[in-house]
């Protein structure tokens, strides 16, 4: 047996280091996001005519929910309530409006797939994807991003939506609770959907402002596994939520910490690591995708670098057979 040497206890202080950073930023992120939390007024803010549209029958659903204001539900986004990785559905938006490379969208892609394959995330390329959301939204106003949101919700998310997922949605709706999304991608894309799909609220990362222009600095950090836990758990506190008797959703074994703080988690399109720990322990579990989706999801994020790279070729091709001065 090999005793541990110099380089394993260095290695092992630099994770324990590093995970204590992490959940010191992300108690800080929680915090932020649930001080920034969008609550969607009824009356005020209305949603499209998905939200009133007839949710489809569906062979996963569950008995009825009881009416308790005490009782609230938090969705997780990406592949909970939507097929695919929002942030790089915004960034393919944005990308038509000159915000983002090619090459930008594919090295955040492949950050994606990576981390969706091995279900664990990078700090480096955390670091990195951090570092290139506040580049491209330095300087560019609220008013703008809002409505690029849109534009990019209306045309590129709504139809992603899981219909099993949102049947469970209208049934938290239907019974009086409300309905929270809590996610890492940005807050203002966060607040569209929630609106949209007529939901109580939205916690997601948030990025400084100031006089209605974004800084290029995040309030805390981007929120994830414990982030958001902090951030539920405050919100509970201000809106009375009995976090015993509430429901989580969500698709990743990194939403441990949300999953575990209600009295009822739900595994939605599990990946192997939540789909595993939920069976042992007795959680309910639901995976709405056909079999082709569910190949999709094995590697997602690597056939949208696939799509991505026959863009960039096709780009190429174009500029390429260009008479030289065009």
């Amino acid at each position: 047996m090999r005793l541990p040497g110099r380089a394993d206890v260095t290695s092992a202080i630099g994770r324990l280091a590093y995970r204590r950073r992490s959940h010191r930023i992300q108690r800080m992120a929680g915090k932020a996001s649930a001080e920034n939390a969008v609550k969607i007024e009824k009356g005020v803010e209305t949603g499209t005519p998905l939200a009133d549209a007839p949710v489809p029958e569906d062979e996963h659903a569950v008995e009825p929910f009881v009416a308790d204001p005490q009782v609230a539900a938090f969705f997780d986004v990406d592949n909970t309530l939507i097929q695919g990785a929002s942030i790089i559905l915004l960034a393919r938006g944005l990308a038509k409006h000159k915000f983002f490379t090619a090459k930008d969208i594919m090295g955040l892609a492949w950050s994606q797939a990576k981390f969706r394959i091995s279900g664990e995330e990078n700090a480096d390329d955390v670091a990195s994807g951090r570092d290139k959301a506040l580049a491209f939204v330095e300087g560019r106003t609220v008013a703008e991003l809002t409505a690029l949101s849109e534009e990019v919700v209306d045309t590129s998310m709504l139809d992603r939506v899981w219909p099993g997922t949102r049947a469970l949605v209208q049934m938290h709706l239907d019974a009086g609770q409300q309905v929270w999304l809590v996610t890492a991608t940005p807050v203002m894309l966060a607040r569209v959907i929630a609106t949209r799909l007529g939901l109580s609220g939205a916690l997601g990362t948030v990025t400084e402002e100031k006089d209605g222009v974004y800084t290029g600095r995040l309030v805390g950090d981007i929120l994830h596994g414990p982030g958001k836990a902090h951030a539920i758990a405050t919100l509970a506190e201000k809106e009375g939520f009995d976090l015993s008797k509430c429901y989580a959703y969500s698709d990743s074994f990194n939403d441990m910490p949300m999953l575990t703080m209600v009295g009822h988690p739900v595994a939605i399109n599990p990946d192997s690591k939540l789909r595993k720990y939920a069976s042992e322990n007795g959680w309910n579990v639901k995976d709405f995708r056909t079999v082709r989706q569910a190949a999709k999801k094995a590697v997602p994020g690597v056939l949208a670098v696939g799509g991505l790279a026959g863009a960039g070729a096709a780009m190429r091709s174009k500029y390429s057979s260009r008479p030289s001065g065009a």
